[in-house]
């Protein structure tokens, strides 16, 4: 018998999963290669294993990324899926071939930076992004593939949430704040901020650093705070996926987050708080840093969302969404488009077409 080649997804973070399933589920059908998820040990290691459980995936478990190295020239995999830059990849190289596949597609200089450290091949979500990634590494290897974390929305396997078992009523819109940890708009927001929605779900979910990491301790408070009202769901750190709040959302308010691209590709309203909360080492003086940590995409948004300046416009405006009907301009499909690629709900197909080209 033939062993099947392996692939092996490297999930450092958890919120690089939603990522990766939907290229784990196209292998299982195609039962091509066979597929490995390898974890980093954390704080949410008993979260991560009911995943596991849940999703029935195949797993080890290594304790840093030095482990993961070690692991990974002992284990030989044909490929290693990536969702950020990786320590001494010319070692891997010798013996595996590395996919990069970023969890998002945000407005961050992060996003073009990821491939200072060149992977065999980098899954780009469109022919824009794919041009401007050409010109800055043109040594390197980029496949435009589209955004593979939408493709179980786009086909309808997503089913979305259950408001009951939300604590929520399904007879009333829904809004969906989904802030990122920096710069964002948490702090800008009042502590009565979900009376100022009270006719509305909402469901509130945080990045996965505002949860997990000690010096957003503070922003943990707030969202803790707004858990309490009675119109309010909180994500937990088992809601792992954004994909059921962005299916059954009917209005987005967001930041600086690449949830704004992944929400208004399914032709519904959001809103973009460009009112953050930043340093003091961001501000004023030291305003440069902010321009320098953003990438000139972030400018797009403006074009994609209905910008809010202030928390007090953010409520007026999430309320005339909600009660209007809205439809997106050619413009904001336009810039949609541009960042996020075609949607058509093959990105995972053509991805693994690509894995199975160059096994």
């Amino acid at each position: 018998m033939i062993n099947k080649p392996t692939i092996f997804f490297d999930v450092q973070e958890l919120y690089y999963l939603p990522q990766y399933l939907p290229v784990y589920k196209q292998l299982q059908k195609e039962s091509i290669f066979e597929s490995k998820f390898i974890f980093h040990h954390g704080k949410f290691d008993d979260v991560i294993k009911k995943i596991i459980e849940i999703e029935s995936l195949p797993n080890s478990w290594v304790q840093d990324k030095s482990h993961a190295l070690k692991f990974y020239l002992t284990e030989k995999p044909n490929w290693i899926f990536l969702g950020n830059t990786f320590p001494q990849l010319d070692k891997i190289h010798i013996n595996s071939k590395t996919a990069q596949l970023g969890h998002g597609v945000g407005p961050k200089k992060s996003y073009y930076s990821k491939s200072d450290t060149p992977t065999t091949v980098r899954f780009v979500e469109s022919n824009y992004r794919f041009k401007r990634l050409c010109e800055m590494y043109p040594e390197d290897n980029f496949k435009d593939v589209g955004f593979c974390k939408m493709d179980p929305i786009i086909n309808g396997e997503e089913k979305g949430v259950d408001f009951l078992n939300l604590g929520l009523d399904r007879n009333k819109k829904t809004i969906l704040y989904a802030p990122t940890f920096y710069p964002s708009s948490i702090e800008r927001f009042t502590k009565n901020f979900p009376t100022d929605l009270e006719n509305f779900n909402i469901i509130i979910k945080p990045h996965f650093f505002s949860m997990s990491k000690q010096k957003y301790q503070k922003q943990r408070d707030l969202l803790e705070h707004w858990g309490s009202f009675k119109n309010v769901y909180l994500a937990k750190v088992d809601d792992y996926s954004l994909l059921p709040f962005l299916k059954s959302a009917d209005l987005m308010i967001s930041d600086a987050s690449s949830a704004i691209i992944e929400f208004a590709a399914l032709n519904k309203p959001v809103l973009w708080c460009t009112f953050l909360q930043l340093r003091w080492n961001y501000r004023g003086i030291f305003s440069y840093r902010f321009k320098a940590r953003m990438d000139q995409d972030y400018d797009d948004y403006g074009q994609i969302a209905k910008p809010a300046n202030s928390y007090n416009e953010m409520i007026s405006k999430a309320k005339n969404l909600l009660d209007s009907n809205f439809i997106p301009s050619s413009n904001a499909k336009k810039y949609l488009e541009k960042l996020a690629g075609i949607l058509d709900g093959n990105a995972s197909k053509r991805i693994v077409t690509f894995l199975s080209e160059n096994c």
